[in-house]
């Protein structure tokens, strides 16, 4: 895990959701079935902002796996404000077990609408969603049933039982304290 940037896990004030994980307890391992690997270090990443940050175009993307889970300026893909999300492209279809997200965790936010979808289609129009914490539908996927979580250097694992997909869509809706959406790090774990 990368160092953390802030002390504790102080809770935001600025309009927390009522599906806020406030537990405290860090997720730092996960039991996956024998043979699983890392699967999504270095594979391409598209999105819905044709000019992410910091440089603009899609070499910000390559950040998203890059390996580097450090939350300061720099280590970052910053993507326009309101509903957008990026795309891990795995190669061919695997069977996932494990996905691990880290946002901007430089200070205690909680993204908004963060959605996961599977698919072996790039355009997701056969999609399973294997996490959504939308508790009000905003991004009308559907009320999701999953947390949502202050961002710190631990990230967020989310279990997910061996679905086979190829493509990896991570949604988000900005923030409770802006509407703006980052990601640090997203791996995906299978075989």
């Amino acid at each position: 895990m990368p160092k953390p940037l802030f002390a504790g896990t102080p809770l935001p004030d600025s309009n927390p959701p009522p599906n806020l994980d406030k537990s405290g307890k860090p997720t730092l391992e996960v039991q996956t079935p024998e043979g699983v690997v890392l699967l999504s270090k270095g594979k391409p990443v598209t999105s819905s902002d044709p000019a992410p940050l910091p440089s603009g175009d899609a070499e910000s993307l390559k950040l998203i796996t890059d390996g580097d889970k450090e939350g300061d300026d720099g280590f970052f893909a910053d993507l326009m404000p309101g509903k957008h999300w990026v795309q891990i492209d795995l190669g061919e279809s695997k069977e996932i077990w494990l996905i691990w997200l880290w946002h901007f965790h430089k200070q205690a936010v909680i993204y908004k609408d963060v959605i996961v979808q599977v698919s072996d289609d790039p355009e997701m129009k056969n999609a399973t969603i294997v996490y959504n914490n939308d508790f009000d539908n905003s991004a009308e996927f559907g009320v999701g049933q999953d947390q949502s979580w202050v961002e710190t250097n631990n990230g967020r694992a989310m279990p997910v039982k061996g679905v086979k997909a190829r493509y990896v869509r991570f949604w988000s809706n900005g923030r409770n304290i802006d509407d703006m959406n980052q990601y640090i790090e997203a791996e995906v774990y299978g075989k």
